[in-house]
């Protein structure tokens, strides 16, 4: 019976590095995949189809598409869709650095690594604004409704679809806010995680009540902060057994529904935008029979 890949319903590990890889012109793509299906365990390592992959297989993955562009008012949130996404999970930065080298070279040469991002825990899953991320995820038997496909035959059942941002924060325009005004932006208290009434309907929390909207809208959070010598952020990750209730979130997000954008935009912005389809998991390792990879 195939299944989730594991890591999707576990709890974010200590260390991380999320890969994308570009398709190389003339390489053959099944082979790089079929190579990587034997190193992937979708506990440790999972990983995650493009939109162009499936397309270049002929494969035909219901629901897969493009990830969305969206305009607003001071922000922009762009689609930088890519053939296929790693989510590399470990507790050793060493031992991360050497399994993406050994994927490099398994899929070399039909693939090119495209970008590569360490990210890692702070605190109790905190986002590096201080603030705890993911408050409102679905546990056990949700988490899993929520986040797999079902009803929709072999090879589809068990898979995922996620959705990845790379957000840059500006943290000294955050800390020029007082407590007051940064409890507003997010629409909860830092102090004790509890929301706020009151808050503006700008605030963060207002904007993603996943239970407000018809049908709800609920998805499996499993984003984690990253850093490097001049930049940090949150690496948003979003698993569901669909894109769309990702879509509605964005969109109440963007002010496509009220005119209201998301308080978040005051100090911190999307850098990319990708779309994958996370195969199940058969006989211990990803199922790519849907993409022609036995």
């Amino acid at each position: 019976m195939a299944e989730i890949q594991p890591g999707i319903l576990e709890s974010i590990p200590r260390l991380a590095k999320y890969l994308t890889f570009a398709l190389q012109p003339g390489g053959d793509a099944r082979q790089g995949l079929s190579a990587l299906r034997d190193l992937a365990d979708g506990r440790q390592t999972v990983i995650g189809i493009g939109e162009s992959l499936a397309l270049e297989l002929e494969g035909r993955i219901e629901g897969l598409r493009a990830f969305p562009t969206h305009v607003g008012k001071g922000f922009e949130v762009p689609s930088t869709p890519a053939a296929l996404w790693c989510w590399l999970r470990g507790d050793d930065r060493g031992e991360l650095l050497h399994r993406m080298r050994s994927m490099e070279t398994t899929l070399a040469p039909a693939f090119a690594l495209q970008q590569g991002i360490d990210a890692f825990q702070y605190g109790a899953s905190l986002d590096l604004t201080g603030y705890e991320d993911g408050t409102e995820n679905p546990t056990g038997d949700d988490a899993s409704q929520v986040a797999t496909v079902s009803g929709k035959g072999e090879g589809m059942d068990g898979s995922s679809f996620v959705a990845v941002q790379q957000w840059v924060h500006d943290l000294d325009r955050f800390q020029s806010f007082s407590a007051s005004q940064q409890d507003e932006i997010i629409g909860r208290r830092k102090s004790d995680n509890e929301e706020m009434d009151d808050a503006p309907l700008s605030a963060h929390v207002k904007r993603t009540a996943q239970e407000s909207f018809k049908p709800e809208a609920f998805v499996l959070r499993r984003s984690m902060p990253w850093s490097d010598d001049r930049h940090s952020g949150l690496v948003f990750v979003s698993f569901g057994n669909s894109f769309e209730p990702f879509e509605a979130l964005l969109n109440r997000m963007t002010g496509l529904e009220d005119g209201i954008s998301d308080a978040l935009f005051r100090f911190t912005r999307p850098l990319t935008g990708s779309y994958f389809w996370c195969p199940p998991i058969h006989q211990g390792h990803p199922d790519l029979r849907l993409l022609g990879v036995d």
